[in-house]
């Protein structure tokens, strides 16, 4: 092979040197992330440019961008820097920036929901605690009456020592 071609990769061989799965690749390309080249029977071939978007991909998606925003970015150019490496430029830098924010403000707003639903939740399992109690109880030959009024005792002792929330009625 002439040195004035570049090298093309298969999608087999371009994927083992990415460490992703060929279907990887193809799943960018359908979403219009990378357009390779194709041979004669239409079979992908991947250059060195291809090779290098790619990576930038999968280092947007370890960082945790979304696709849709991870093309927004492939559309900011890079810059060569004093070394001659590309970079983002400085608005480019704000950009990504801000979009990395909202994702952190989304998280812990998803972080905060969860954190009621556990709350929730572990409330729930509480109360189904009291009911299984019962029921075994219930089952093990105790008089019902005496168990209700055991279970009113207990739950207005733990109302007794629960704090009012703000937002709840006095």
């Amino acid at each position: 092979m002439s040195k004035d071609r570049p090298i093309l990769l298969t999608v087999r061989d371009a994927a083992e040197r990415l460490n992703v799965t060929p279907r990887t690749l193809k799943y960018y390309e359908e979403r219009g992330l990378v357009s390779p080249t194709r041979s004669e029977g239409r079979y992908r071939l991947y250059d060195e440019d291809d090779l290098e978007r790619f990576a930038r991909i999968l280092r947007l998606r370890s960082l945790g961008f979304s696709l849709h925003g991870i093309t927004e970015m492939l559309k900011r150019p890079l810059e060569p820097d004093e070394s001659g490496s590309n970079r983002f430029s400085t608005e480019s830098l704000q950009e990504i920036r801000d979009a990395l924010s909202q994702q952190i403000n989304a998280l812990d707003a998803r972080v905060e929901a969860m954190r009621r639903e556990l709350k929730e939740a572990q409330t729930l399992k509480g109360e189904l605690r009291h009911d299984l109690d019962y029921v075994e109880r219930r089952l093990a030959g105790e008089n019902a009456d005496a168990l209700l009024k055991q279970r009113r005792e207990a739950h207005a002792k733990r109302s007794l020592k629960k704090p009012k929330t703000p937002d709840e009625p006095a």
